[in-house]
């Protein structure tokens, strides 16, 4: 899936997390250049890194959304979200510095990333949905409000059923190996997953003593 990177020299920051999210990151300089350089099927959206010059950046984002017709996520370092306030022509924003798991959230929500044909994006466990295509999880057909770390940890345990893993497991299989918190950051959002199953659901993650949790 390629991504239309506007300015044509983005940070190595946002071109690292557009690899990482599992895009092809294609660095345009006009809108002009976005539509010469458009792969065969399409963009799948353009992303738009305000940096130095965010006025021109923002004008830039809504001609490849009025123009070309892509979805328009902008990038914007958090001392100039008051140059969003009455700006137009984008679909949404992250916060610098980006993150791969917020990144790819954000893109699937505007469509950007494509489901495999014949296979379902749902994973199950009793009444609880977890959608990996829109990252959007419900319980009883009730959407459950959860932070990108909560539910991709909560992802990986509902994939990984009925086994006992350590903090120190949890940690690099969910957050990376280069993580630099605590095996507590663990703890913290397991805490926070079970408060949002609900007293009925939250047994379905196990303190395993002196070890780790298990789920299921």
């Amino acid at each position: 899936m390629y991504l239309a990177i506007y300015p044509e020299s983005p940070s190595s920051t946002l071109t690292a997390a557009v690899l990482a999210a599992g895009f092809q990151p294609v660095p345009v300089a006009s809108v002009a250049d976005a539509a010469r350089k458009a792969p065969a099927d399409g963009w799948a959206a353009s992303v738009v890194e305000l940096g130095d010059a965010p006025d021109l950046a923002i004008t830039i984002a809504g001609k490849l959304k009025e123009e070309l017709g892509i979805p328009v996520l902008v990038v914007v370092d958090r001392t100039l979200t008051a140059d969003l306030d009455d700006a137009a022509g984008f679909d949404d924003f992250v916060l610098t510095p980006v993150d791969r798991i917020e990144l790819r959230i954000r893109l699937a929500r505007l469509g950007a990333v494509d489901e495999v044909v014949g296979t379902d994006p749902v994973l199950r466990f009793g009444d609880l949905e977890l959608n990996t295509a829109t990252y959007q999880a419900t319980i009883a057909g009730t959407p459950t409000d959860l932070t990108y770390m909560e539910y991709e940890l909560l992802r990986f345990l509902v994939e990984n059923p009925n086994r006992v893993w350590s903090r120190e497991q949890i940690l690099s299989k969910v957050w990376g190996y280069d993580y630099v918190g605590g095996s507590r950051t663990v703890d913290v959002h397991v805490r926070r997953l079970r408060a949002k199953l609900g007293e009925e659901r939250s047994s379905w993650i196990t303190t395993v003593r002196s070890v780790g949790y298990r789920f299921g």
